[in-house]
C-alpha cells in the first residue's frame, strides 16, 4: 500500500510539473520596455502615440511617478492580470526606492482591460477605482471605436489619482522608514522606558559607578544608530547617566514574603 501511495504521489507529481511547464512554454513572449507607450496592434495612430508619451514623460517629470501603456492583440492563453503581472516583474515600472509604477494594458481582440500600480500607490488606485475608471471613462469610448481618447481619458484619471498622493518628488529622497525613521521625541520616549531597565541591569553587574557610566554610554550609542545626530545622541547619554543617578537614590521596595499566587476572574 505504502508502495502504491508513494508512485501515485510521484506521477500526480510529475504530471503537475509537465502541466505547468507546458502552460509556460504557451505563454506569449512580453513585448521590451522602448517607451511608455506600447501599441502591438497599430490601433493608435503616430500622433496619438506622441501626444501620450509627451503627457506620460511630462508627469514622470515633475511627479516622478512612471505610467506605462500597453496595448496587445491578445494575453491569451493567460487571463490579463497574470500577463500584467508577469508584465510588472519584467518591466519593474516604477523608482526602484519609491516603487510608484502604475501599468494600463489593453487586449484588444480579448475586449479586456487591466490598471495594476505597486504598491505605494494601491491606496490612489485601489481595484474598485481602477475599475471604475475602466468602466466609466474608457469603455465607452471604446464602444465608439475611440480607442485613443479612451486610452487619454484614462490615462488622464490614473494620472489625476496619482497625482493627489504624497510622493516624494524627482530629487528628493524618499521618506526614512524603519529606526532612521525615529523623531528625537519617540528617541526620549523609547529611551525613558529603556534606561531604567538597562541601568538596573548593568548595575547590579558592574556596581553603581561603572554601572552609571554604561547606561550613558549605551543610550548615547543607541541613539546615534537611531538617528546619526551628535547633538541627540550626546544629550542622551548625559540624560541616561542623570536617570542612573536618581534611580540609585530611590529606595529599594521591600519584598513582602508572601507567596506569588494569583487569581483569574470574569464579569
Amino acid at each position: 500500500m505504502t508502495v502504491r501511495w508513494f508512485r501515485a504521489l510521484l506521477l500526480g507529481a510529475l504530471w503537475l510539473l509537465g502541466a505547468v511547464s507546458a502552460h509556460a512554454q504557451g505563454v506569449l513572449p512580453l513585448p521590451e520596455l522602448r517607451a511608455r507607450v506600447t501599441d502591438q496592434t497599430n490601433t493608435l495612430d503616430a500622433t496619438s502615440i506622441a501626444s501620450l508619451e509627451a503627457r506620460l514623460a511630462a508627469f514622470e517629470a515633475a511627479r516622478g511617478t512612471q505610467v506605462a501603456v500597453v496595448i496587445v492583440p491578445t494575453t491569451q492563453p493567460e487571463d490579463i492580470a497574470d500577463y500584467t503581472q508577469r508584465l510588472g516583474d519584467a518591466w519593474k515600472i516604477g523608482r526602484k526606492e519609491v516603487g510608484d509604477g502604475v501599468l494600463f494594458v489593453v487586449a484588444k481582440n480579448d475586449r479586456r482591460m487591466r490598471i495594476a500600480t505597486s504598491k505605494v500607490l494601491e491606496g490612489a488606485l485601489p481595484d474598485l477605482m481602477a475599475r471604475r475608471i475602466i468602466d466609466q471613462a474608457v469603455a465607452p469610448a471604446f464602444r465608439n471605436n475611440d480607442y485613443a481618447g479612451g486610452i487619454q481619458a484614462g490615462v488622464d484619471q490614473i494620472l489625476a489619482r496619482v497625482a493627489g498622493e504624497d510622493l516624494p518628488l524627482p530629487g528628493e529622497a524618499p521618506p526614512a522608514s524603519g529606526f532612521g525613521a525615529m523623531a528625537p521625541l519617540d528617541i526620549l520616549i523609547f529611551l525613558a522606558f529603556a534606561v531604567p531597565i538597562g541601568s538596573a541591569v548593568l548595575r547590579s553587574i558592574f556596581g553603581n559607578k561603572l554601572g552609571t557610566l554604561l547606561t550613558g554610554v549605551g543610550a548615547g550609542g543607541l541613539a546615534w544608530v537611531l538617528t546619526a545626530v551628535v547633538w541627540l545622541s550626546v544629550g542622551a547619554g548625559l540624560l541616561a547617566m542623570l536617570a542612573a543617578l536618581f534611580l540609585q537614590m530611590l529606595p529599594s521596595m521591600p519584598s513582602s514574603g508572601r507567596g506569588g499566587r494569583g487569581g483569574g476572574g470574569s464579569w
